[in-house]
């Protein structure tokens, strides 16, 4: 496994081919490290901006070259988003690096996390959290879906909705809260009775059974965490009940 000297070396690197490069103006880390020390495993997140008249996807490209030759990093995958790019690598020791990109018009903080190294960043308004009804919306959906793959035996694919609908369901709990909803973040910080009371909603097992009693579990902690969502919560409560009975035709 990578250690911390590992990340700060690749940290120096980077920033000095930011340093030998005209066409970056601007720099940042993001992430946890924008904002404390981090700890022995945290990632190494990176943000540049590039002059507006330079193109992010021959930067993208240029940088990448360097750091699979100077480190034997595997990019595995790019997500752009509004005017940046992001590419995510993988370095040896198991170290994870996102490198962005954004136009210098468009370059700043969307969020606490957010230490600006070199350069200017503009004003940007923050990101939302989603709206609580989308969250509960899309837990309902996913546990409609669980309950129709356990009944056609697809018992893989029924973990994989339950799962996601327990996911959008501590989500919910979270931006309730206060807490980030993002990415289960801050699923370890919510009440310990609040994960207590999800811990049913994890499977025994792949059986028919187990799935169902998960199911019910998830379903009932849907329910309680609605206190948010009443009114659109109360009209679908039947239907919600009606996943964990037994169903006849």
């Amino acid at each position: 496994m990578f250690t911390v000297g590992d990340r700060e070396r690749i940290h120096d690197r980077v920033l000095q081919i930011a340093a030998n490069d005209p066409r970056v103006v601007s720099g940042a880390i993001v992430g946890s490290l924008a904002v404390s020390e981090g700890d022995r495993w945290s990632d190494l997140d990176l943000t540049f901006a590039v002059s507006d008249d330079s193109s992010l996807t021959d930067i993208l490209g240029d940088w990448t070259r360097t750091l699979v030759e100077e480190f034997g990093a595997t990019p595995l995958f790019d997500l752009p988003s509004g005017a940046s790019i992001y590419r995510v690598f993988l370095l040896p020791g198991c170290l994870q690096f996102d490198l962005s990109f954004t136009p210098a018009a468009s370059f700043g903080a969307i969020g606490p996390k957010f230490k600006l190294l070199f350069g200017t960043a503009a004003e940007r308004p923050p990101v939302g959290s989603p709206a609580l009804h989308e969250l509960f919306g899309y837990a309902v959906h996913h546990f409609l879906r669980a309950r129709i793959c356990i009944e056609r035996r697809r018992f893989w694919q029924a973990e994989y909705w339950l799962g996601s609908g327990r996911d959008y369901t501590l989500s919910l709990a979270c931006a309730t809260r206060g807490l980030t909803p993002f990415h289960g973040r801050a699923f370890d910080d919510l009440p310990e009775e609040v994960r207590e009371g999800f811990a049913q909603a994890l499977p025994a097992s792949l059986e028919r059974d187990d799935l169902l009693a998960a199911l019910r579990a998830a379903i009932d902690g849907l329910l309680r965490e609605a206190t948010a969502v009443k009114e659109v919560a109360s009209k679908v409560e039947p239907q919600l009940r009606q996943l964990t009975k037994p169903w006849s035709f």
